[in-house]
């Protein structure tokens, strides 16, 4: 089973490619999408997240909000926002942020393969966001926000991209967040190639977008039902993605501050903690290597060691970070259950810096935080791998596709 194929892109023109593109829609709340895309009718967000353009009264998740998302989405088109190439393509699209460059393809993934779990995943969903993303593709009738996926690295893809991107460029701009971003187009030639190699690959990895996918998954489903004439050819049998190897990719560490100590007092969590972990005061806040701990209470930084009978080696969800810290110290000593749920606990990527895990510990609306060293891209594929699910908020990717570059329309 081919787990991709190249499709005809909306995009938008040269010209207005750094006015369109957007942040992704889940990373920011109404009141910033709106400032974001103020002044800026060309903004994606006019159709990601459309209920800036209506009252505030009406809710995000309003029937409303949908219908303007596709009123928008066809004006961007019927006013030459957007264009669509005569013939499918595979997309060559690079991130640089700072010293680190990531090259991947843009290209139709295969819902089958997603659901045969040729394409694998490694978190659970939320069923009310599943239903909010849903419904914007079912109105729409189009893949607006890439899902991020990765594959194990082959140099023969390498080497023809690095061959693409060595001519001029589809789009070429840098974003305020000092983020560059360029693409480039493919011949004809060059589609058939790529999308030959990625024939041979067995297996790929949901990196983000887990929401994405699975309601890409079911859309396909409905449309499928409702479709006596169903080939399996339909573009609604495929979604937007963006693949990168897994040896560009760049996960950062993904924090977590707790609002109070469960009642302990400083001296008992300690006590608590230790029969744990080994306790040191710190200059280092960012640990440095896998199994090892920044702790910031009272303006004090300490490191943090589990002893030798604490980590599991053999299970690759256990073994994880998030799962040491989640199963010693957040759940039984701060009584965290469910992270994805508690209001007690939040989490701060690491773009963000320690100095926002001081600062917010240092206002007093927080009691401790606790600094990650990232999860590894060998372990995110070892537990999809596994069929396993990783615990929430494990990582966090930089730098952020950007929507609206391209766009799968699934009509």
């Amino acid at each position: 089973m081919s787990l991709i194929r190249p499709f005809r892109a909306f995009r938008p023109t040269k010209e207005l490619s750094s006015k369109v593109a957007a942040l992704p829609y889940d990373v920011m709340n109404r009141e910033e999408a709106f400032e974001m895309a103020k002044g800026n009718p060309f903004c994606f967000l006019h159709i990601t997240r459309a209920e800036i353009d209506l009252p505030e009264t009406v809710d995000i998740h309003d029937d409303a909000v949908y219908l303007k998302a596709k009123e928008n989405f066809n004006r961007f088109i019927e006013e030459g926002t957007f264009i669509q190439d005569e013939t499918p393509k595979i997309y060559i699209y690079q991130q640089q942020m700072g010293n680190h460059i990531q090259t991947g393809v843009v290209a139709a993934a295969s819902v089958d393969a997603y659901q045969k779990e040729l394409i694998k995943k490694h978190e659970k969903t939320r069923k009310d966001k599943e239903d909010d993303r849903v419904k914007h593709v079912e109105t729409l009738l189009a893949n607006t926000g890439p899902v991020f996926l990765t594959y194990r690295h082959r140099d023969d893809i390498d080497s023809l991209i690095e061959n693409i991107t060595k001519r001029e460029t589809l789009y070429s701009f840098t974003t305020d967040d000092g983020i560059k971003h360029t693409a480039w187009l493919t011949t004809d030639s060059e589609t058939d190639e790529l999308n030959g190699y990625f024939s041979q690959i067995d297996v790929m990895y949901v990196a983000d977008g887990h929401h994405r996918s699975a309601s890409a998954s079911r859309v396909k489903d409905m449309l499928q039902a409702n479709n006596p004439n169903h080939t399996g050819e339909e573009s609604y049998n495929y979604f937007l993605s963006v693949i990168f190897p897994d040896n560009q990719m760049y996960i950062m560490d993904y924090n977590r501050v707790l609002k109070d100590l469960n009642g302990l007092t400083k001296e008992s969590f300690f006590e608590k903690v230790a029969q744990k972990f080994s306790i040191e005061k710190t200059d280092k806040c960012s640990p440095d290597k896998l199994h090892r701990f920044g702790m910031y209470i009272d303006s004090v930084w300490y490191k943090l060691e589990p002893l030798a009978d604490v980590v599991d080696e053999n299970d690759p969800v256990k073994s994880l970070d998030v799962s040491i810290l989640q199963d010693n110290i957040l759940s039984p000593l701060l009584g965290i259950e469910d992270p994805r749920t508690s209001k007690r606990i939040d989490f701060v990527g690491g773009i963000r810096g320690m100095k926002e895990l001081e600062r917010l510990v240092n206002s007093g609306k927080y009691a401790v935080a606790f600094s990650m060293f990232p999860t590894q891209m060998d372990q995110l594929m070892s537990i999809a791998d596994a069929g396993e699910i990783m615990p929430p908020k494990s990582t966090w990717f930089e730098p952020k596709l950007r929507s609206g570059l391209f766009i799968h329309s699934i009509k």
